[in-house]
């Protein structure tokens, strides 16, 4: 009975994680494809969709790393809030090189540009 819930669960979490990427309005970004040829992508805004592996944030501000099962991308969150630790989440933003989060220096992020979409 139990598995039966949380696979009903997971379903209706992929369905809302799917709606949100059609209300995005623009295709998924495989985060793999950003980090391979980020040259391709500097400046441009992007959606990417994944888990939030890691996290860390105050007073609306912070950052967080999506994994989408082909790689893994820190997004810088100002003023959109920071999402918890295993959030699926749809985040549109701009990607940038050459940045440094809390004295870590990371080569590619994801500048968030609008409010992301979760499920």
């Amino acid at each position: 009975m139990r598995s039966r819930t949380a696979w009903r669960q997971r379903l209706a979490a992929t369905l809302i994680l799917l709606g949100a990427l059609m209300a995005v309005g623009c295709g998924v970004t495989r985060i793999a494809d950003i980090l391979r040829d980020p040259g391709r992508y500097t400046n441009r805004e992007v959606t990417v969709a994944g888990d939030v592996v890691n996290s860390f944030g105050a007073l609306g501000q912070g950052a967080f790393e999506v994994d989408d099962g082909t790689g893994r991308i820190w997004v810088l969150s100002l003023g959109f809030s920071v999402p918890s630790r295993g959030a699926r989440v749809a985040v549109t933003g701009r990607v940038e090189s050459g940045v440094t989060i809390g004295g870590r220096s990371f080569a590619t992020v994801l500048r968030e540009t609008r409010r992301r979409h979760s499920s």
